[in-house]
């Protein structure tokens, strides 16, 4: 019985595989043609959310998203997250309707055809160069001031199994701080379990997220970076608990 349970597994990473590619090659001329300038960004976004959509959907997963508040259309802000999953980057895509640019981790730039575009739209972060953090700030801030939001999964990387929400860096909170913007918890239930980063495991379920009340920045100073790094954590962290609880 359990081979079967292998052999399941095994097949369910390989067509998650498939669903990433198959629609980056339908979409293909048009994901070229929106990234031929920064200022197309919006509309590969609208395409990025169709991918999204795409994939959850044929990986089986059931997405439900509750939203405490609703950004509005023109204003900028920082989202965070817990990070837990590789379906993480198509649940956030979904539940937020406001261009964003996602910052993330380099190494995913090597995935064939979906790094090709996440190297050219995505702030990439070598987190162990201190020159890499510093240029982070500075793409940020240019797409910030372009009217774009900004993602960060503020863990900075996936925890162990084991750990149900690991510390935030301070990054994000540092840039929310800097630009005056609000920072936007949200929290992603089921990621781990559908999806996790252990290759023999997953399944097709319920795929919950909760988009929280802002946090807002107006009058904070770098001083007050700790704080708001706690008080974004600490609303995930409450929740993760309440979801799981459940």
């Amino acid at each position: 019985m359990k081979i079967f349970k292998y052999i399941f597994w095994l097949l369910y990473r390989i067509w998650f595989y498939i669903l990433v590619a198959v629609p980056i090659i339908i979409l293909f001329p048009f994901l070229i043609l929106s990234i031929l300038k920064e200022s197309w960004y919006p509309f590969f976004f609208r395409l990025a959310r169709i991918w999204a959509r795409f994939i959850l959907i044929g990986m089986g997963f059931r997405v439900k998203i509750e939203r405490e508040a609703v950004p509005e259309r023109c204003d900028s802000y920082m989202f965070v997250a817990n990070h837990t999953s590789m379906t993480d980057i198509m649940l956030m895509l979904l539940s937020v309707k406001n261009p964003f640019v996602f910052v993330g981790k380099q190494e995913l730039a090597k995935i064939p055809l979906f790094g090709f575009f996440y190297k050219r739209t995505c702030i990439l972060v070598d987190r162990s160069s201190e020159k890499s953090r510093k240029a982070v700030f500075l793409r940020a801030q240019k797409r910030l001031k372009q009217g774009l939001s900004i993602c960060i999964f503020p863990e900075g990387g996936v925890p162990d199994e084991s750990i149900v929400l690991d510390e935030f860096k301070d990054g994000a909170f540092r840039l929310a701080i800097n630009h005056q913007i609000p920072v936007v918890p949200l929290t992603f239930a089921d990621n781990k379990k559908r999806f996790s980063y252990t290759f023999f495991s997953g399944s097709p379920g319920k795929m919950r997220a909760q988009v929280h009340k802002f946090i807002p920045t107006e009058g904070l100073t770098i001083a007050d970076t700790k704080m708001l790094n706690g008080q974004a954590r600490d609303v995930i962290l409450k929740q993760l608990t309440e979801f799981h609880n459940t």
